[in-house]
């Protein structure tokens, strides 16, 4: 599975405590061993999908699209506070 990152999201991961990345590498494995799992998203975020997990002792969202079996692009990550007005303005 090839995962791709949009440059804002890389910037986010950047900032990440060490042990923040850890619990984001295990929800990016769990993504990339099964695309389906986060909830999928519809009418001005269709074909996007968001998956919950927690970073330390918050809950976190990670947004991303399917582009293909193969091929998964990382849009954005953060608190639920502005994500999705955040994400409307990625996509």
């Amino acid at each position: 599975m090839r995962i791709l990152v949009t440059p804002s999201c890389e910037r986010s991961i950047k900032k990440l405590h060490p042990n923040q990345k850890k619990s984001l590498d295990k929800a990016i494995k769990a993504i990339a061993s099964k695309p389906e799992i986060g909830e999928a998203k519809v009418g001005d975020l269709e074909g996007i999908y968001v998956y919950k997990f927690k970073l330390v002792d918050k809950q976190w969202l990670l947004g991303y699209r399917v582009i293909s079996s193969k091929k998964i692009t990382l849009l954005l990550i953060g608190p639920h506070e502005n994500f999705y007005r955040d994400l409307k303005k990625k996509d």
